[in-house]
């Protein structure tokens, strides 16, 4: 019997058609995807497409206007259609995909089923495209295997999605997993690596308040004042502050104003959470003396979190109400594969 499969369609690249100022949606996107899937049905073929249905936000999301309410809204679509699906495709905008993907791993721990988030650097409608091949072999995945997670397929990567990053602007390949090994590659044959994927488990799914204020990101650069930290946090609603710093995670130590700014936001109950600028590596705070002065003020090392998943995992956390001591505790011990064991 075949799967059932949902395809969920919240927006992005994927829908839209040219226009006069540029790509907009396309009000004829399901139909057309439809005919597209069609014609891609063959008796004699190794791999055959599940059955699948097509749910339509009724709001369609433009992934650069993405709120964490929208998290929410797919996780809360997906919960209530769980028990009627095999497996789930979300159709999204590229921009913001791995924020998605990560806040999504989050509300959906213990599933046991695929969610396979896919879109399209060319919309269906063009001709040369590649939103057909992401679309087509995110189903085959999601209908002909078990891979019990949050997951981006695109142009021939499946990736953990709490892994994943956009690393190209204008290329087919625009997603990479930078510390974590693909789940799997597709090319002749597809070639799933199962010994990295997690284990199915009891669903446990949880739907957390987000408020959208209570997360902030400050990016360290040369002659960084503390002005910026403290403009950050100039609301009683922010609970955690991001730092993005050099390396292994070096701040300017000798700018006391600012490491002072710091100390203050984490004594005022903020979770300082400290991430790198790099692509690849983990944050160690106490490889460098500049790093060392932050386990001093009780700034967090992020481990080998992305940026997204950080972003998102601290707002589920806050979300679930989680105190900052509990914050800081959890943040870097792993809840569904998203960083590498610290302990």
């Amino acid at each position: 019997m075949k799967r059932q499969i949902l395809i969920l369609y919240t927006g992005g690249t994927i829908g839209m058609k040219s226009s006069a100022q540029g790509y907009a949606p396309d009000d004829g996107f399901e139909a057309l995807l439809d005919t597209r899937l069609r014609l891609q049905q063959s008796p004699d073929s190794i791999h055959q497409l599940p059955d699948y249905h097509v749910l339509k936000f009724s709001q369609l999301i433009d992934s650069s206007n993405l709120m964490p309410e929208d998290w929410i809204q797919i996780g809360q679509t997906l919960n209530d259609n769980w028990n009627n699906y095999d497996g789930f495709i979300v159709l999204h905008g590229t921009d913001t995909m791995a924020y998605t993907a990560s806040a999504l791993s989050f509300i959906l721990q213990g599933m046991n089923k695929p969610v396979i988030i896919t879109g399209s650097q060319i919309p269906l409608s063009e001709l040369r495209n590649d939103a057909l091949d992401n679309l087509v072999t995110s189903l085959i995945l999601a209908g002909n295997y078990d891979i019990p997670e949050v997951c981006i397929y695109f142009n021939g990567r499946l990736l953990r999605g709490n892994r994943s990053k956009k690393i190209k602007s204008a290329e087919l390949d625009a997603f990479d997993s930078p510390n974590y090994p693909w789940l799997g590659q597709v090319g002749i044959h597809i070639d799933i690596q199962h010994e990295l994927l997690l284990e199915p488990g009891q669903p446990d799914f949880h739907l957390p308040h987000c408020n959208p204020n209570r997360v902030v990101i400050a990016p360290i650069y040369p002659g960084i004042s503390a002005r910026v930290i403290d403009a950050l946090l100039d609301s009683d609603e922010v609970r955690a502050l991001i730092l993005q710093s050099y390396g292994v995670g070096n701040p300017p130590d000798q700018n006391t104003a600012f490491i002072a700014s710091l100390e203050r936001a984490g004594n005022n109950g903020v979770v300082v959470l400290n991430t790198t600028q790099c692509l690849q590596g983990s944050v160690n705070q106490g490889a460098y003396a500049t790093g060392a002065t932050l386990n001093l003020i009780g700034v967090t090392p992020a481990a080998d979190l992305t940026l997204e998943a950080a972003f998102t995992k601290l707002h589920f956390l806050i979300g679930m109400g989680d105190d900052a001591a509990t914050i800081r505790k959890n943040i870097t011990r792993p809840l569904c594969g998203e960083c590498s064991p610290t302990d």
